[in-house]
C-alpha cells in the first residue's frame, strides 16, 4: 500500500512519462496557451478559453480540461490568487486522465453574481455551497478536491458536510473551517501582527485603500505569503486581472469582516455554520500539504488538526522555499499528491 505521507514514483513517472505536451494533443486540450510577456521574457501558460455556467446565485468562469469522461478533480484557488495557481497542475492531472475543473471563486476572474440583488457575501459557507452548486450544474457527482488558502477551506467543508461529494482531499495547511467563536480570543502579538491585512480591512480607510490599491496590496500579499519565491510582473499580473472583477472588493472585504465578527452573513447559511462551528471531522481519504516557507500564518506541523481527519491521512512537508501558494511554486508535487490520495478510491 501506498503511504499519503511520501509520493507514489511509480504514479508520478507514469504521468511523467506520457509527455505534457504530447499528452495535452493526444486528449485535445484546448484550454492551456502560452503567449509572450509584454517584456519579450519567456512565456507564460493560461487558460483559454474559459468557460461559463450558471450555477446557484453565480455565473461561474472555469477552465476545464482533460476527457470528458475522466475522473473529475476540482482545483480550488485562494485570495489573493486565482486559477492560475494550478495552470502547471492541471495539465499533469488531465495528461494523467483526469477531467480538470479549475472554478473562478465568486469575486474573481470571470464569476459574476446572476443577480445585483444578491449580497455579495464571503462567508465560508456561501463560497462552499458555490462549489457544490458547479458540480451539480455540471453533473459531477463526485470529485477529487485539491486546493489552498480559501479554496481548502472551501474543500474542507465539502469534505466534512457533503462526504458523498468528495472521493479524495488534497489541503494545503489542513484543517481551516473557521470558528468565529474561537477567533475571538486574542493571540500573542506576533501571531496578531501577521493578520495585519485583517484589521485594515475591518475599517472603511482599509477598504478603500484595498480598493483603490488593489494591485500593488496583493502584489506585498504575494511576497509575505511566499517570501522565497521569486516571481515576475508577467506572472503576478496575469493572476492580478481576476482582481478587477466588479465584485472583488465587496466579496473580500465582507469575508474577512465576518470572520471577524464585525458583520452577519445571510440566514440563509446559518444552520451550515452552526455545523461548522462545532468543528466536524473529515473522513475522506485525505493529504496535508505545506511549504517549508509558508509565510501565511499557520500551524507548524499538523499536531494541532490531526484529529479532525479520520480517514486515511498523510502529511507532506514540500522544502526547497516553498510559500503559501504551494500549487503554482511546486506543482509536480501538488499534482503527485493528487494522483495518491485519488489512487486510493478508483
Amino acid at each position: 500500500m501506498t503511504s499519503l505521507s511520501q509520493p507514489s514514483r511509480r504514479l508520478f513517472l507514469g504521468t511523467a512519462a506520457l509527455g505534457l505536451g504530447t499528452a495535452a494533443a493526444q486528449l485535445g486540450l484546448p484550454s492551456i496557451a502560452h503567449a509572450e510577456s509584454a517584456a519579450g521574457g519567456a512565456a507564460l501558460a493560461s487558460f483559454v478559453p474559459l468557460r461559463q455556467v450558471e450555477a446557484g446565485l453565480l455565473d461561474v468562469g472555469y477552465a476545464e480540461l482533460g476527457p470528458a469522461n475522466g475522473r473529475v478533480v476540482i482545483l480550488l484557488h485562494g485570495w489573493p490568487y486565482d486559477i492560475h495557481s494550478y495552470v502547471d497542475v492541471a495539465p499533469r492531472l488531465a495528461a494523467a486522465g483526469f477531467r480538470v475543473i479549475v472554478p473562478h471563486l465568486r469575486g474573481h476572474g470571470s464569476t459574476r453574481f446572476l443577480s445585483s440583488a444578491t449580497m455579495r457575501n464571503g462567508q465560508q459557507a456561501a463560497v462552499a455551497l458555490d462549489i457544490v452548486a458547479l458540480m451539480d450544474a455540471l453533473r459531477i457527482r463526485s470529485a477529487v478536491f485539491g486546493a489552498f488558502d480559501w479554496g481548502a477551506r472551501t474543500a474542507d467543508i465539502i469534505a466534512a458536510l457533503f462526504p458523498e461529494r468528495v472521493d479524495g482531499l488534497v489541503s494545503v495547511s489542513g484543517y481551516l473551517i473557521n470558528n468565529r467563536d474561537a477567533i475571538k480570543a486574542p493571540l500573542p502579538p506576533a501571531a496578531e501582527y501577521a493578520w495585519w491585512y485583517q484589521f485594515y480591512f475591518a475599517t472603511e480607510h482599509g477598504r478603500a485603500g484595498y480598493d483603490r490599491n488593489r494591485h500593488d496590496f496583493n502584489k506585498l500579499i504575494w511576497r509575505t505569503a511566499s517570501p522565497k519565491w521569486a516571481f515576475g510582473d508577467a506572472e503576478f499580473d496575469r493572476s492580478a486581472a481576476s482582481f478587477d472583477n466588479p465584485d472583488h472588493v465587496d466579496v473580500v472585504i465582507h469575508n474577512y469582516r465576518w470572520r471577524q465578527s464585525l458583520v452577519e452573513g445571510e440566514a440563509r447559511y446559518d444552520d451550515i455554520e452552526r455545523r461548522l462551528a462545532a468543528g466536524p471531522t473529515i473522513a475522506v481519504p485525505t493529504i496535508v500539504l505545506e511549504g517549508d516557507a509558508n509565510g501565511a500564518p499557520h500551524a507548524t506541523g499538523d499536531a494541532a488538526f490531526r484529529g479532525k481527519f479520520t480517514g486515511s491521512y498523510g502529511y507532506r512537508v514540500i522544502t526547497g522555499g516553498i510559500g503559501h501558494n504551494l500549487p503554482q511554486e511546486a506543482p509536480r508535487e501538488f499534482a503527485q499528491a493528487v494522483l495518491d490520495v485519488a489512487a486510493l478510491k478508483a
